[in-house]
């Protein structure tokens, strides 16, 4: 027996049968003499369609009233739930992102989560009911609704799970668990039995779309166990914890990519203290993430900067970045949308020397040339062209031994 957290993804609720099916697994955990506290997503497309509603209204809809409309996605399934629930004789409540206590910064359709006072979950808890939350959604200090931004549910469950002590939070979705790389590309790819807090923020990062990478933060600043496993089998999923022994054994874990990635150049650059940071400035005004800086210096003075920006914010990042050259005398501006990251990832590189030649040496081989190449204490990315994208990951896939099994 157990306080348990059960997060439920758009898929998972996608219509009314797949809702029974969910109240059906919550009936057997509560069953089990467990308490259950339930996190939803919106039905599989409704946000999206709320989206497009709103903008055929409105060219530019106001942020706060989006925010107020994209909310009833997940009140929809947490209603639902809760009534079929009812009529199966289980005591259910649900409940909105304020009612449970979640409170966040004013920051309209990209929140974040500042506490979770979840003193009337525990309330409801204790007496033995299924708490049925709406995710996605909290409530800032002036009282007004706001939304997590995508995978917002995510970070509903997790943060949640924090706050009223769960022992597990268990993470529902159309995938049985984390693999090593993505299995739509890599049939030799193969589910993890567990993987690191560290591990998983990285691969999140990277492009794994497993688990939103704040739902992560949330699970390793709290040591929340999280249980990543699929609402449409039985099987059990991978489980994301602290780092243990066992996980310094395998140098790498996981093989990730990114085809949403552009690269901007900046050539010639006066090679002058402040000249970064007039370079960057304007570019984080615009609320644009830089991912990978690379700066190589040139004879009298000179420098070639480049950097990776999201690729749907390339256009935007260009146009400031033609500015800038002028500002501060860069004789060009070059971009490249057609480009994709592809990292390598685990703990054990550590305490392992080699990983990055290995790495090289496999893309040489397979006639794949590195434009940019970024490091941390356990990942290494390389950008390529987008079209070998596929190619880079199977063959560092097999390179590192992942094809085996365990």
């Amino acid at each position: 027996m157990g306080l348990i957290v059960q997060k439920y993804g758009g898929t998972s609720v996608g219509n009314l049968e797949r809702i029974q099916n969910v109240a059906k697994r919550v009936a057997k955990t509560y069953d089990r003499g467990n308490d259950v506290v339930v996190i939803l997503s919106a039905m599989a497309g409704v946000t999206d369609s709320l989206i497009e509603m709103a903008h055929e209204l409105c060219e530019n809809p106001l942020k706060r009233e989006l925010d107020v409309l994209l909310a009833t996605g997940e009140q929809t399934t947490a209603a639902l739930l809760s009534m079929k629930l009812h009529s199966m004789s289980y005591p259910a409540r649900s409940m909105l992102g304020f009612q449970a206590g979640v409170r966040t910064d004013c920051t309209f359709g990209n929140a974040r989560i500042l506490d979770v006072g979840a003193t009337r979950i525990r309330e409801l808890v204790q007496n033995r009911h299924v708490v049925v939350v709406a995710g996605f959604q909290g409530c800032d200090n002036e009282g007004n609704i706001t939304t997590l931004g995508r995978g917002g549910s995510d970070t509903s469950a997790v943060a949640i799970a924090a706050a009223i002590k769960a022992d597990v939070c268990e993470i529902y979705t159309d995938v049985d668990g984390i693999y090593t790389t993505d299995p739509n590309i890599c049939k030799n790819a193969r589910k993890m039995a567990k993987i690191s807090y560290d591990e998983m923020l990285e691969m999140s990062s990277l492009g794994a779309k497993v688990l939103e990478i704040r739902s992560v933060e949330f699970a390793k600043k709290f040591n929340v166990p999280v249980h990543v496993r699929s609402s449409f089998n039985e099987e059990e999923g991978t489980m994301v914890v602290n780092e243990d022994a066992d996980m310094e054994r395998l140098v790498v874990s996981g093989v990730t990519y990114n085809k949403n990635e552009a690269r901007i150049t900046l050539r010639k650059v006066p090679d002058q203290p402040g000249i970064a940071a007039k370079v960057f400035e304007p570019i984080a005004q615009a609320g644009i993430n830089v991912d990978m800086i690379v700066q190589n210096v040139r004879p009298g003075k000179q420098t070639d900067l480049t950097f990776t920006v999201p690729s749907a914010n390339f256009d935007e990042a260009l146009a400031i970045e033609k500015k800038v050259a002028e500002d501060i005398g860069a004789t060009d501006v070059l971009g490249d949308k057609n480009i994709a990251k592809v990292s390598v990832t685990g703990v054990g590189m550590k305490n392992h020397s080699g990983v990055a030649t290995r790495m090289f040496t496999t893309l040489a081989q397979e006639n794949i040339n590195i434009d940019l190449i970024s490091t941390s204490e356990i990942r290494i990315s390389c950008v390529v062209k987008e079209k070998y994208a596929e190619l880079a990951v199977r063959a560092l896939h097999t390179a590192f031994g992942l094809d085996q099994s365990e």
